[in-house]
Parts: C-alpha cells; sequence; structure tokens
C-alpha cells in the first residue's frame, strides 16, 4: 500500500477539521454506484449550505467527477483529484461548449481526504451549493447529470491523460432528503411480475396483467416497494403502474396478461382505476415513511391488482421477452396511517398538443379547488399530508413543476425537476410534509421543447407523444384517485381558423367541415397543415393557458365526484413562475482560525502520521 507523506496527512486533516466532518460515511447518507463493473461509487451528504462527497475508485490513477446539463462534457462542471507519490491533488476544472477542458479560476471544491492503496483511490471534498462562479453549476433539488471518469495514470505522469471508456453519466437527485430507514430485511414480501412477455417489434407497449394480492383477511402495510427489472432491459422497461381493480372480480381474470388500451383487451381491465403506486425508468426502490404504509388485507384495500408495464422499443428490436415486475415488502406491524395516491395534471388525450419547432411551450393541467373541495370537504375536511410526488412527462419534456395555491395564494412549489430528465423519474420525497386542503388549487406545469420536430406533438401514450402528470403519495387515504383537467378543444381549433365541425360526432378524431382549406381533415390533419412559426406557437400557448378546462375528479371502481365532467376557469397565477433569489455562500477554508489550524497541525502531526488505514 502505498503511504501518504506527513504533510499530506496534516493538509488532510486540516482541511477535514475547517469543514467541521471527517471522512467517516455517516457524512453520505446516500451513494450510488455510477458504473456497470461496480468500480465507481459515489457518496454524498448535504452540510448545510454545502454539499460532501466522497468518491471511491478502482484505480491508482486520477480520478474525474463532474455536473453536466446535457449529461455530456460540453460546458461542465468538473473536479480532478487523486494522489500522486504520497501527494493529494484536487483541482476544479470546467469545460466550453467545445469541450476543452479549463482550469477554474476560483477553486470551490475543498479537498477534505485522499487515500490510496494497492487498488482503490478515496477522495473526500465539498463544494457550496451556490458559489455564483459562472464556470460552476448550482446543486438544487432538480435532477443533476452526473459525470464521470477515471484513468490508471495520474493527471501529471503524461499531461491530460485521456481516460477513454472509463467514463459514463448518472441523473442522480443529490439534494434528496435524508429519511429515516426501517430494516426490511427479515420481513415477508410477494412479487408481482410478467412471465417471458414477448415485447413487440413496435415502439410503444402497454402491456397488462392481472394479479392477486396473496395477502387477505388481516390488515397488513406494505412498507417498501423495489423494482425487479430484467437484467439487460432497463432502457426497454419505462415505467409500471399499479392499479387496484374491482373486488367483485374472480380468479378466472388471472389466467393472461394482454396488451392495453387495446380494442380485445378483457373488459376486468376496465375496472382498474385506481393508482396505488408507479415507478419510472432509472427509479430505485421506494420507502414509505415509518408512519405511512400501503394498506393490504382488508375489504377497502385492493384484492386484484393490474400491473400495467410501458416497454420502449424505439429501435423495433425482434425476439424481445420480459419478466419485469414490482416486489412488495409488508409487515403485520401496523403504521398509523394509510397511505394513498391521487393522479393529478392534464387528462392524457389528444387536446393535450403542442406546436413543432417550439424551444419552449408550455402546458398546465390542473388539480382544481372545485375537485378538492368536494372530495376533501367530504371526506377529510383537516385536509391530506403530502409526503412525496412524482413528476412524469415523455420525450419533449425539459422541466416540471408542482405548484400549490391556498386561498389564492401561491405557497412554496409542491415539488420541482427544472433539469428534467426522461429516463431518470421517480418519487421525490418531501422535506417536509404539505397540507393539502379543501378549496386548495394543483397546478402540473410541465415545459417542452419541440425544436427537432416538423409535427404536431400530440397527448398520448406513446413516448413520442407526451403527459404532464404528478402522482401525490398521501395520508391518510380519501377516496379520491384522480384530480386532473382537459383544456377546450373547440377554442384551439378556432386559433388555427376552424368554424366548424361535422355534427353529430361520428368518428374520432373528429372532421371539420369548414373553412374550405380544412374541409373533411380530422382536427389532428388540420392542426398539422397549419403553418406554425414560433411567434405562432407563442399566441398559441399564451391562448391555452387561459382556456377553461373540464374537470376529471374520480374516485375507486370507476366513480365520479359529481364535479367530473364540468367545466371550470383556471386560477389566475404569476406566469412565469418566479424562482427563489440564489444565495452564494463562500466555502474557503481561509475563515477557519488560526488557532484551530495550529491546533490541527499539532495533533494530525502526533496522531496519524504513516496510519493510512485499510480501504473499506
Amino acid at each position: 500500500m502505498r503511504r501518504l507523506r506527513p504533510w499530506a496527512l496534516v493538509l488532510g486533516g486540516l482541511l477535514c477539521a475547517c469543514a467541521g466532518a471527517g471522512p467517516g460515511l455517516r457524512s453520505y447518507p446516500h451513494s450510488a454506484v455510477l458504473d456497470g463493473a461496480g468500480a465507481y461509487r459515489l457518496r454524498w451528504g448535504r452540510r448545510g449550505s454545502a454539499l460532501a462527497l466522497r468518491l471511491e475508485v478502482r484505480t491508482r490513477g486520477y480520478v474525474g467527477f463532474g455536473l453536466s446539463a446535457s449529461g455530456g462534457m460540453a460546458s461542465a462542471d468538473i473536479v480532478v483529484g487523486g494522489v500522486e507519490r504520497g501527494q493529494p491533488y484536487l483541482q476544479d476544472y470546467f469545460t466550453d461548449e467545445n469541450r476543452v477542458l479549463k482550469k477554474d479560476p476560483q477553486q470551490d471544491y475543498h479537498l477534505e481526504y485522499a487515500m490510496e492503496n494497492s487498488t482503490h483511490t478515496i477522495l473526500a471534498f465539498s463544494r457550496e451549493l451556490h458559489t455564483c462562479d459562472t464556470n460552476d453549476k448550482s446543486i438544487t433539488e432538480s435532477t443533476v447529470r452526473v459525470i464521470w471518469a477515471y484513468h490508471h495514470k495520474d493527471m501529471g505522469e503524461a499531461g491530460k491523460n485521456y481516460h477513454g471508456s472509463n467514463r459514463g453519466t448518472k441523473s442522480l437527485r443529490l439534494l434528496n432528503p435524508e429519511r429515516e430507514e426501517v430494516s426490511s430485511a427479515s420481513l415477508p414480501y410477494f412479487d408481482l411480475t410478467n412471465k417471458d412477455v414477448p415485447v413487440p417489434d413496435k415502439d410503444t407497449t402497454y402491456w397488462c396483467q392481472m394479479f392477486k394480492i396473496p395477502v387477505q383477511h388481516e390488515k397488513h402495510h406494505v412498507t417498501k416497494v423495489e423494482p425487479l427489472i430484467q437484467k439487460g432491459h432497463e432502457n426497454l422497461v419505462h415505467h409500471i403502474l399499479l392499479y387496484q381493480c374491482s373486488s367483485n372480480l374472480n380468479d378466472s381474470i388471472l389466467d393472461y396478461g394482454h396488451e392495453c388500451y387495446h380494442p380485445n383487451m378483457p373488459d376486468s381491465f376496465l375496472t382498474c382505476e385506481t393508482v396505488i403506486f408507479a415507478w419510472a425508468i432509472g427509479g430505485e426502490g421506494f420507502t414509505y415513511p415509518p408512519h405511512v404504509g400501503l394498506s393490504i388485507g382488508t375489504a377497502a384495500d385492493p384484492v386484484f391488482v393490474l400491473m400495467e408495464v410501458h416497454y420502449d422499443n424505439p429501435s423495433f428490436t425482434e425476439g424481445l421477452i420480459d419478466n419485469s415486475g414490482l416486489r412488495l415488502i409488508y409487515t403485520p406491524v401496523l403504521r398509523k396511517y394509510d397511505a394513498g395516491v391521487i393522479e393529478a395534471g392534464l387528462w392524457v388525450s389528444l387536446f393535450h398538443n403542442i406546436p413543432p419547432g417550439m424551444p419552449e411551450f408550455v402546458s398546465e393541467g390542473h388539480c382544481t379547488l372545485e375537485c378538492l373541495e368536494e372530495a376533501l370537504g367530504a371526506e377529510r375536511p383537516a385536509g391530506i399530508q403530502v409526503f412525496a410526488v412524482l413528476l412524469h412527462a415523455h420525450l419533449a419534456g425539459r422541466a416540471i413543476r408542482m405548484r400549490h395555491f391556498h386561498n389564492g395564494e401561491e405557497q412554496k412549489l409542491l415539488a420541482y425537476d427544472d433539469e428534467f430528465d426522461f429516463n431518470f423519474q421517480e418519487f421525490q420525497y418531501l422535506k417536509e410534509e404539505r397540507t393539502i386542503l379543501p378549496g386548495d388549487n394543483l397546478v402540473t406545469e410541465c415545459h417542452y421543447s419541440t425544436v427537432d420536430r416538423i409535427r404536431m406533438t400530440w397527448g398520448g401514450l406513446s413516448t413520442r407523444n407526451e403527459m404532464c402528470l404528478s402522482y401525490l403519495l398521501y395520508y391518510p387515504r380519501i377516496n379520491l384517485t384522480r384530480c386532473a383537467s382537459i383544456p377546450d378543444i373547440m377554442e384551439q381549433l378556432q386559433f388555427i381558423g376552424v368554424k366548424e365541425i361535422y355534427r353529430p360526432v361520428r368518428t374520432w378524431p373528429f372532421i371539420i367541415k369548414s373553412p374550405k382549406q380544412y374541409k373533411n381533415l380530422s382536427f389532428m390533419d388540420a392542426m398539422n397543415k397549419f403553418k406554425w412559426s414560433r411567434s405562432e406557437g407563442l399566441s398559441y400557448n399564451q391562448l391555452v393557458l387561459k382556456l377553461p378546462v373540464n374537470v376529471r375528479c374520480s374516485k375507486t371502481d370507476n366513480a365520479e365526484w359529481s364535479i367530473q365532467g364540468m367545466t371550470a376557469l383556471p386560477p389566475e397565477i404569476e406566469r412565469p413562475y418566479k424562482t427563489e433569489p440564489v444565495i452564494c455562500s463562500s466555502s474557503s477554508c481561509l475563515s477557519c482560525s488560526l488557532f484551530l489550524t495550529l491546533l490541527c497541525i499539532v495533533y494530525i502531526t502526533v496522531s496519524t502520521i504513516g496510519n493510512t488505514g485499510p480501504f473499506v
């Protein structure tokens, strides 16, 4: 094992003391393996206004780590470090739009610990969340595209050694709140997995399979749900939804699966409307808070569930067979509250549409005050507590925000992701549970880019179509499963000059009667025929955001609240949303007192010289 020089140990200990925390693993509550071979592990944790990071990499050369808006090297915020001939080094770099690596004049990454043994290099360092350095990327609650690299040689041995294939990217949320984990190793579980599903050689497939919950006649709580994605199918399985179905079904419906939303699908599938769990690509297992669980085993709980798996096969690969699904871990030790799920946002339909060539287009889905007034007023006047949110869109999605209004006044964002990544969608735990009261408004605000498209983008099931949804996990469970909206289509068509459609409507999409240039075209063909410019798209966006909406307010078992189908006006809200001002902080250790520095030097020199310890 290579030993560090005494002065390097003094430096490492001094920096550690100045930052106020040592390199112990308890300082890093989150971790992720960034590569497929398990050679590069990242650990991290928030430390006040800074983020502490620890890299454990199977190399004796340099280690690179960075933050990138695109997941590539262009315009990235990068730090490179290692241990060379016993001397630790860490440098703050950035790249320009041409991917040229440059040393940052403002060094904002601060080394706290460095060690190298016969196989691994460990680096622990920190950085302020907001440095106000234009070459740095601010760290927020949004998705962060982490980039990583390493080399078997150090930076100085042959100039800037190219990392070759030892590089990659992974999307993470670096500011996920810490949560109290309850060990589930000894708890019982059951798996809901597809059995040899033949995935068609087409772009998008939704596959549905009915299951019977094996736990019955006695109440239990599901405490954790884990995805079971077949190895090699991580990019094929885009999302999984679990629905509660009618309890009046029988075991005969368990025999086979079928393509969802298909004319020949079993009628029993139509009874499954209540979402009880959602997982999306890139997400990991979800653990419920210690006081909340998903109830199973009682008359009010699901007996039959439908698992909907969205397969994304843009390359039209043939011969794919899939066995993915979910694992539900449960306990007989009951929690205080039953969890529920509300699907909020834009009802998935062709009435949601986005013009081509738009660098930004905003859609809004409304969980209206009318729906929340009726449902919460009847079931839970004191309100519900939201503890996690999953924000969902497809390939054109760039950012999503869940806005919350109480008595007309906007509250802090319920959830947001300003760096939305289609390939990384998971439940966000809220730092603090949020109370939703009767008469509140929830607005799911989705930002899209269609600059690379020449035809309209339509709301729909394919990943090339779009969605704008939020899934709210909350307690206590009430009889409200969907709180969404649909914009008025006729006013949208009037924008492109449509005057009349054929009535009664006998076909879908319906057919236009006048004017002449659109006669006998479907409304989809007419919208595509319209010559969209960016200025026309902007005007259209402003119109759509002010249109009346059709309220969707659903109960379990396909029942509806009385407000369902009625027309409501969206709330008058400030656009664009005003983000909170960023406060920059200094992360320099120069603020440490001279007295503390001298104590560090004396203590580290006496107690730790030569004791590097093994890699764990």
